[in-house]
């Protein structure tokens, strides 16, 4: 009875309209039908808890007037249908551009690979160059031979000028001059390769970049050991016999090498001739330079040297300080050596923008093809019959 009393009150309080004071009937017909359908299933949950069962939770009245309609939540919720037909779809196949861009890429991580491989091989033949060449030392040192193919040499107090007189910088430098030549016979061939297979100019232009910079390793080679042994490159026994002949300040003539190049880039526009011809001019004006520098260089040793007295130095004092002197005059050898290796780097840059692409491959294969003659050359030369 205390819960129908209850029940009444809340009714009563719930469904009086607040605006006109009376009873909502249609609101109140619902609930008491609610109300007695609960009595009902409370019969039957007290019939649950004697057997045992878990009732289910009462709702004697719903918690909104029935006449209102869902929220807009679960309105827009029971909106919501299948996805669009876009999300069902699978996915697109690339356009041309995009397997196009695949492919290069393969490509190029494929050339990636090789290019990591055949480093790693020079690495161990480096490795293994440089074991031999230790050994070599070793014998050398031994057996007192002078290192670098000048033959047994009288020094001081009879005794052999050996291999002390090649520095461990220089010896290094000879190592990595000869590794530098085995990398450049592989461009050289890619190289050759791909102007043979007439790939298209953006392609062959990677090819031409890599020889340049090729170049620019073996400056940069030089330029290190000019520090420490400048006499080593000026001397040329890091080259064969034929290419001494032709050596100038450590290296080649750029101005000569500019002469064979005409003939082996035709056909040229009358533009590329003027501009090669221009280049030439440049060239030798700069050779000219440098060159009467070494020779004042050249004289103002000697003029130094022999300001005193070659029988036998009457004072020591004035025969160190002319030393000395002579030093200080000689340290400019280095500089000479660096113009002449940037004049012959310029040289190269500067015929590639003048040349197309595929004329700047020619002319990169046509020098390499010059000092590789000339390295055969000597090779031929010591390997020739002599007769007694």
């Amino acid at each position: 009875m205390m819960q129908s009393s209850s029940s009444s009150s809340s009714i009563h309080g719930n469904f009086i309209n607040k605006d006109t004071g009376s009873y909502d009937l249609s609101e109140l017909d619902q609930a008491l039908f609610l109300y007695l359908d609960g009595q009902n299933q409370s019969t039957v949950q007290d019939q649950r808890q004697n057997s045992g069962m878990r009732p289910p939770t009462l709702n004697i009245f719903p918690s909104q007037p029935m006449h209102v309609e869902p929220s807009s939540t679960k309105r827009e919720g029971n909106r919501k249908g299948p996805t669009s037909g876009s999300e069902h779809e699978g996915p697109k196949t690339p356009d041309a551009k995009t397997l196009r861009r695949l492919a290069q890429n393969r490509e190029a991580a494929r050339k990636s690979r090789l290019r990591k491989k055949a480093y790693v091989q020079q690495l161990e033949s480096s490795r293994i160059k440089l074991t031999q060449l230790e050994q070599e030392l070793q014998r050398a040192r031994a057996q007192g031979i002078f290192f670098g193919g000048a033959g047994l040499l009288g020094g001081e107090q009879g005794l052999p000028v050996g291999v002390n007189n090649i520095s461990s910088d220089a010896a290094m430098f000879d190592m990595e001059y000869a590794r530098w030549l085995e990398e450049h016979h592989r461009l050289m061939s890619e190289l050759r390769a791909a102007v043979q297979e007439h790939i298209p100019e953006n392609e062959l232009r990677l090819f031409v970049d890599n020889c340049l910079a090729h170049y620019d390793q073996v400056i940069n080679l030089k330029a290190m050991l000019a520090k420490t042994d400048v006499f080593h490159l000026v001397s040329g026994m890091w080259k064969t016999p034929a290419e001494r002949c032709f050596m100038w300040l450590g290296g080649f003539r750029p101005s000569e090498l500019i002469k064979i190049i005409p003939n082996q880039v035709e056909p040229l526009t009358e533009q590329q001739i003027l501009g090669i011809c221009g280049l030439q001019q440049s060239t030798q004006e700069a050779e000219e330079a440098l060159s009467q520098g070494l020779e004042a260089l050249n004289q103002s040793l000697s003029d130094t040297i022999t300001s005193d007295s070659l029988s036998c130095p009457t004072n020591m004092t004035n025969y160190m300080g002319q030393m000395a002197l002579a030093i200080n005059k000689l340290s400019t050898l280095e500089g000479f050596v660096r113009q002449a290796d940037n004049l012959r780097h310029q040289t190269l840059h500067r015929l590639q923008q003048i040349l197309t692409t595929r004329q700047a491959a020619r002319c990169l294969l046509a020098i390499a093809e010059y000092f590789h003659r000339l390295r055969t050359l000597s090779s031929l030369w010591l390997a020739r019959p002599r007769q007694e």
